[in-house]
C-alpha cells in the first residue's frame, strides 16, 4: 500500500466525544492526511446509553478540529443504523476500514458496519486492538468479541498481551504488533515550577502523579496505601490524583481519612480537560500507574511525550514499554514494592537519568511506525 493517496475510513470515537479514544483517533487521522491520504472520522450519535456511562458527562465542552472530516452518524445500539452506515461505507468504496476496538460491547455495532462495508470488494478491514478480553469481564464478552473479529482482515495489536489474547479468537488472518504511539497533542513542555504554579501547588514539594479515570483495576488504593509508608511520610512529597471517578469515589476519600493522609493527597477528580493535560505532567516527577491488570496505557504515552520518569506494574504490556531502572520502574502490584520504588527515586536522586532516558526511548513511539505498520498489513491482507 503506497503511504499516499488512499481513502481512509476512521470507525470510532472523536468528537463530540472526549477522551483517549477520542485523541487517538483523531491524532491518528491527521497522520494519515499528513501522508497524503483523504480521511474521514464516522463517530458516534450515541456512544453509550446515559445509564452505561460511569462518569459525568460523554461529550468534550470544546469546539470541533476545523482540520478533520468528522461525521456524527454512528448509533451504538440501534441495529437499523449499523445497517445504513454499512451501506453507506460501502458505497464510498474505502481502500480501507479502519476500527479501534477496545470493548465487547462495540462488538455489534462495529461488526455489522465491517461486514456490510466490505461487500464492495474493495474495502479491507483493519482493527487496532485496544483489548480484546476487557479488564471488567460481562457475560457474553467472548461471543461479542467473535462476532467482532470474523469480519476483520487484519490486525494490530498495541501489546504483546492483546496479541496472545487475540490467539484465542483468531490464529490464521494478519496481525503485526505495534505500541501505541506518542500521545503528543497535549502542548509542548513547560518548566516544573511554572506548571506547580499553574495548577495552584506548593512549590515547597515534589508531586506523583496518578492520572486517568480511576477504576478499581487501576490500582488507586495502592499508591495510596504506599503514601503511608514511614519513609515517605518524611519527605515532602504529595500525591495528584487527576481524573474522573468511573466508580465510587468515597472508598478512596475514606482510605485517604483513615490514614490520616488528607494533606498528602490532592484530589484533581473532575475530567481534565486536553488544555490541562501538560500542566500536570510538567509539575510531577514520577508518574505512577500501579495497575492491578492492564493491556496498554496512553497515560505511559503521555508521560513519554513530557518526558516523565514512570512507575508502572508488571501486568499486561506496561511493562514492555517501561524499561525498568532506565526510565523508570517495574513493580509488583503491590504498595511495599511501590513505596521501595519511589524511596529510591528520591533518596538516590534518579529523575535526571530517567529523563535523559525517556528522550531517547520516545523516538520508538512515533505516529509514523503506527501508520507503516498499517500500510504493510494492508499488503498481507487477500483482496
Amino acid at each position: 500500500m503506497n503511504k499516499t493517496g488512499k481513502k481512509i475510513i476512521i470507525l470510532g470515537t472523536s468528537h463530540p466525544f472526549r477522551g483517549g479514544l477520542a485523541a487517538y483517533n483523531e491524532r491518528l487521522a491527521r497522520e494519515f492526511i499528513k501522508e497524503g491520504n483523504q480521511v474521514s472520522v464516522y463517530t458516534f450519535k450515541l456512544q453509550y446509553p446515559g445509564f452505561l456511562f460511569p462518569g459525568k458527562t460523554q461529550y468534550a465542552d470544546w469546539e470541533a478540529p476545523k482540520d478533520l472530516n468528522i461525521k456524527i452518524a454512528v448509533n451504538s445500539i440501534n441495529p437499523f443504523n449499523w445497517l445504513k452506515i454499512g451501506r453507506e461505507i460501502k458505497k464510498q468504496k474505502p481502500d480501507v476500514l479502519l476500527i479501534k476496538y477496545w470493548l465487547p460491547f462495540m462488538a455489534p455495532c462495529f461488526g455489522t458496519i465491517a461486514r456490510l462495508s466490505k461487500k464492495n470488494g474493495v474495502t479491507k478491514v483493519i482493527s487496532i486492538l485496544d483489548n480484546i478480553i476487557p479488564h471488567e469481564k460481562r457475560p457474553g464478552d467472548t461471543l461479542f468479541s467473535k462476532y467482532f473479529v470474523k469480519p476483520v482482515d487484519g490486525f494490530v495489536a498495541m501489546s504483546d498481551a492483546v496479541m496472545n489474547d487475540l490467539g484465542q479468537f483468531d490464529t490464521v488472518k494478519p496481525r503485526t504488533f505495534c505500541p501505541h504511539p506518542l500521545f503528543d497533542n497535549f502542548g509542548e513542555l513547560i518548566g516544573k515550577q511554572d506548571a506547580v504554579k499553574q495548577l495552584g501547588l506548593d512549590p515547597d514539594n515534589n508531586y506523583l502523579l496518578f492520572f486517568g479515570f480511576i477504576r478499581a483495576y487501576k490500582g488507586l488504593d495502592l499508591i495510596i496505601e504506599a503514601m503511608s509508608d514511614d519513609r515517605i511520610r518524611k519527605m515532602p512529597v504529595k500525591l495528584v490524583v487527576a481524573g474522573e471517578f468511573y466508580e465510587d469515589g468515597e472508598k478512596y476519600k475514606q482510605q485517604i481519612s483513615d490514614l490520616n493522609l488528607s494533606d498528602r493527597v490532592v484530589l484533581k477528580t473532575d475530567f481534565i480537560p486536553d488544555s490541562e493535560v501538560g500542566g500536570y505532567f510538567c509539575a510531577a516527577d514520577l508518574v505512577v500507574q500501579p495497575y492491578k491488570s492492564a493491556t496498554q496505557s496512553g497515560v505511559t504515552q503521555i508521560g513519554y511525550h513530557f518526558e516523565k520518569p514512570m512507575l508502572v506494574t508488571d501486568v499486561g504490556g506496561l511493562k514492555e514499554i517501561i524499561p525498568d531502572g532506565k526510565v523508570g520502574y517495574v513493580v509488583t502490584p503491590d504498595q511495599k514494592a511501590i513505596a521501595d520504588s519511589i524511596v529510591d527515586f528520591y533518596e538516590n536522586q534518579r529523575e535526571k537519568s530517567f529523563i535523559l532516558n525517556a528522550k531517547k526511548e520516545k523516538q520508538k513511539y512515533l505516529w509514523s511506525r503506527m501508520t507503516t505498520a498499517i500500510y504493510e498489513l494492508y499488503e498481507k491482507v487477500k483482496p
